[in-house]
């Protein structure tokens, strides 16, 4: 069992650290980003912003909390000795960041013996920082988050992302295809963290989406849970790379069949 003043701790590091890279990230991009003369220099601009803002992070982090494991998108996956690891994802949503759009973020998950206790997901764009911890709610700065009242299937609005293989994102289509006839409508926001932050703050009724890894999800699907919505994969098992679901309870009960139906789980 951890302590709620061990949480405490833990939330204000994950706080101090997105704050800091998400202000990297922010100030760092050049302007002309998106209109680079080559086609290989707005990714490699990009590849140096993650890692560095990854490297801003890992730093506090060992500074802060020099025991703990850590496992991050840039290549960082580091053992522990005190039985919290913390997972980063340091810029999730890089192609919206390539191209000027404000939907991407750093992601911040502190796990304590393999349960998440501390997500924060900053926005610095949109000017938002979500946080949230196991057992307190789920915030968006002072204001408590809520998700959606339930509504049914036909009247909910889902985000849902895409592959950048082309197999699987073919048959993400396919499965797209058949769920959105049922729903309201459908969105691709770019960037899972925020998509699962949305669900917390009652701006979408759900969001699904296969072949995340664990620091596309760790902080978001907290955040979620503590809003209210029901998260998950495939039928009795948690979210993970088969499978992430977060949705209102009613949308979720709905949806995990159809997308189970859909194979929505395999390329």
């Amino acid at each position: 069992m951890i302590s709620e003043e061990s949480k405490a701790e833990l939330l204000e590091v994950a706080l101090e650290a997105a704050r800091q890279a998400g202000e990297l990230l922010r100030d760092g991009r050049p302007a002309d980003l998106a209109v680079a003369a080559t086609k290989s220099s707005p990714i490699d601009v990009v590849t140096e912003m993650d890692i560095a803002a990854e490297k801003l992070i890992t730093g506090l982090l060992a500074e802060r909390r020099p025991e703990d494991g850590l496992l991050g998108e840039e290549g960082a996956d580091t053992p522990g000795t005190s039985g919290v690891r913390w997972v980063v994802d340091p810029l999730d949503g890089t192609v919206n960041y390539l191209y000027g759009l404000p939907s991407w973020g750093v992601s911040i998950a502190a796990e304590y013996r393999g349960e998440t206790v501390v997500g924060v997901v900053a926005a610095p764009m949109r000017g938002e920082t979500y946080h949230a911890v196991l057992g307190g709610g789920a915030w968006l700065g002072g204001e408590r988050l809520a998700c959606r009242a339930d509504a049914p299937l036909d009247q909910a609005l889902l985000s849902t992302g895409f592959a950048y293989v082309q197999t699987r994102r073919a048959h993400q289509a396919e499965v797209a295809a058949r769920i959105i006839p049922l729903v309201r409508d459908i969105r691709r926001g770019g960037s899972a963290a925020l998509d699962l932050c949305d669900v917390a703050a009652g701006r979408l009724d759900g969001h699904y989406e296969r072949g995340l890894n664990p620091w596309d999800l760790a902080a978001g699907e907290l955040i979620a849970r503590e809003a209210g919505a029901l998260t998950g994969g495939r039928p009795g098992e948690p979210a993970s790379g088969e499978l992430t679901l977060a949705a209102t309870p009613a949308v979720f009960a709905s949806l995990q069949p159809l997308l189970e139906e859909a194979g929505a789980w395999h390329d």
